[in-house]
């Protein structure tokens, strides 16, 4: 029995779902700044994906990196539900309204 497609799928899903309270968290401590930390470790994930000769590994890699370039977006949009008023703002930074 093939139990790889399984764990692929475990890892994205445990992945995914760790990534939304980092997103949130990020958001509120550093803004829109975090995205350069989601872009750097995204492209090192790339990179270690692409070297990597272990598929469960390189994939693993594959799925993190792509993770943090969601994450991206995900920052964006996090800052916008901050601004309406679903989320709460940290009181030690100042928000652009639009």
């Amino acid at each position: 029995m093939n139990y790889l497609g399984f764990l692929h799928g475990l890892i994205a899903f445990t992945l995914i779902g760790l990534f939304h309270p980092v997103v949130i968290k990020a958001e509120y401590y550093l803004g829109r700044k975090s995205i350069l930390i989601f872009v750097v470790v995204g492209f090192l994930s790339l990179i270690g994906s692409l070297a990597t000769e272990n598929i469960l590994i390189s994939t693993s890699f594959g799925i993190f990196a792509f993770c943090c370039f969601w994450s991206i977006k995900e920052v964006i949009e996090q800052e916008e539900r901050v601004l309406e008023g679903r989320f709460p703002k940290n009181p030690k930074r100042v928000y652009k309204e639009r």
